[in-house]
């Protein structure tokens, strides 16, 4: 797991953990938390050669090799979502919805991804919370099911329970997250935390 240590990150992250945070600014700070994440999840994609022609020669740039797909998981994932098309506007995007059931904490699978090539793509999964791992977990498989083989997962906090089982689920796909944090609690919740993601983007609290 990568964590991502930046100052404007950290700043950020501070600023939503607070109970007071509005929805509104939550939304943003979610969004500005993302588009700062954008360079370094995609620094290790590849590139290829291409021929350009700037108004005064020919040269030499590069491209990215894959198309990119990013993958918001419904409904907290499309706060991310905003930040990453925001400095990659050409990608496509696949939405996948799970819920965690709060008694079992399994995840359940209730918008099942569109049709979507994914076999030779870069993709990038967009979740804020990694807590027990489960719907991470579940969202993986499911993309792999469909061709996915370039995977991401990015998060804005992680707790280390959940790197665990997603590393030992998916030991080949890379996670980034802004924070680490301490722990689980007894219902699941990750500590410190910032409360539920979802609830808190949209005010359904």
């Amino acid at each position: 797991m990568t964590v991502l240590d930046h100052p404007l990150i950290a700043d950020r992250v501070t600023r939503l953990r607070d109970k007071d945070c509005s929805c509104e600014q939550f939304r943003l700070l979610l969004h500005n938390i993302a588009y700062l994440m954008v360079p370094q999840v995609t620094a290790q994609l590849d590139t290829i050669p291409t021929p350009v022609q700037t108004p005064l020669e020919d040269t030499e740039g590069r491209r990215l090799a894959r198309p990119l797909i990013i993958v918001p998981v419904l409904r907290a994932g499309l706060s991310l979502a905003e930040g990453f098309l925001e400095l990659i506007p050409e990608a496509i995007v696949a939405h996948i919805g799970l819920r965690r059931n709060h008694e079992t904490l399994e995840p359940e699978v209730y918008y099942p991804n569109a049709p979507v090539d994914f076999s030779d793509s870069d993709t990038i999964v967009l979740d804020p919370m990694l807590a027990t791992g489960g719907s991470a977990i579940e969202t993986v498989r499911l993309l792999k099911e469909q061709g996915a083989s370039r995977l991401r997962f990015a998060c804005v906090i992680a707790a280390p329970e959940g790197g665990e089982a997603f590393r030992s689920a998916h030991p080949d796909v890379p996670v980034y997250t802004a924070a680490l944090d301490r722990c689980l609690n007894e219902q699941g919740y990750i500590c410190p935390g910032l409360g539920d993601a979802g609830d808190r983007s949209f005010g359904t609290i």
